[in-house]
């Protein structure tokens, strides 16, 4: 079993307190919110996507300090990321945590201080639900630009 002080290492402390693009965007593509009913952790996303690659993101964070750390990770990279690799980051994320799968990788790598969350099932969903919210939010814009080619076709 993984001892406390690893969950709340002090990266994860330096990571939770310097959360970037705190601001939520005045005219997103998409925006998501994502909620834990076990530890009460809100996590509200705002995204542009350009060309099927993040343009521009924001973020509101009500979450603890896992659910930060992962937020300021995701918030200091996504710009710039594929929804396909994001997926595969978030694909990634999970396994590491419910399968004890390797951390992401590259500039991804920062989220390897969250791998001995694993041993603490109740901390899952914290730590993923910067990844559901965004997730989500790919998932409405997907659904929302089909409406929309359907409407065309019309």
């Amino acid at each position: 079993m993984t001892d406390l002080d690893a969950i709340y290492s002090n990266r994860i402390l330096e990571l939770a307190a310097a959360i970037p693009r705190c601001e939520r965007l005045p005219d997103p593509h998409t925006s998501a919110t994502a909620h834990s009913k076990l530890c009460g952790s809100t996590v509200a996303v705002d995204i542009k996507v350009a060309d099927g690659v993040v343009s521009d993101f924001g973020q509101n964070i009500k979450a603890c300090l896992l659910g930060q750390a992962a937020a300021s990770v995701v918030g200091r990279e996504i710009v710039g990321t594929s929804i396909a690799e994001f997926a595969e980051v978030a694909a990634t994320m999970r396994a590491m945590l419910k399968e004890s799968g390797p951390p992401p990788q590259g500039r991804w790598a920062d989220l390897g201080v969250l791998e001995p969350v694993r041993d603490y099932k109740a901390r899952h969903t914290s730590t993923l639900l910067i990844f559901d919210a965004v997730l989500d939010a790919f998932g409405q814009l997907e659904q929302s630009r089909g409406n929309a080619v359907a409407g065309q076709k019309s």
